[in-house]
């Protein structure tokens, strides 16, 4: 069993910038990838980024948020961060943490644990 605990969501000025944590606690293999989606109001959920945990791992960033986010992991401390700069009004949502053994997947239900969410909100 793994638990995610996200951290760090709040309100920002558009063109502002915010770190998303998620820790992982529990029984983690060690080959696992780690994600964050995002759903805004009346819209589909969507992945955003994706990391894995081994060296040379793939990391995977959705159009909408290359070159504006980075996602980075700490292996020793079982974290991944989302940072989200220059960031955008429909960048507005609730994000998830959530955790997937083996590489990534873009679908929500291919992955095994999910974090509570945590929102964002992003005013024009």
């Amino acid at each position: 069993q793994v638990q995610l605990v996200e951290s760090g969501g709040g309100s920002v000025p558009a063109g502002g910038s915010l770190r998303l944590s998620c820790a992982a606690s529990g029984r983690t293999p060690t080959y696992f990838t780690m994600s964050w989606f995002r759903q805004a109001p009346g819209k589909t959920r969507e992945i955003v980024a994706a990391i894995s945990s081994w060296s040379g791992g793939a990391i995977y960033y959705s159009d909408s948020v290359k070159g504006r986010f980075t996602i980075s992991r700490d292996n020793a401390k079982n974290t991944v961060y989302l940072q989200m700069d220059t960031m955008k009004f429909e960048d507005t949502a609730v994000y998830y943490c959530v955790y997937r053994i083996g590489r990534y997947s873009t679908t929500w239900d291919d992955h095994q644990y999910w974090g509570q969410g945590t929102q964002v909100t992003v005013s024009s």
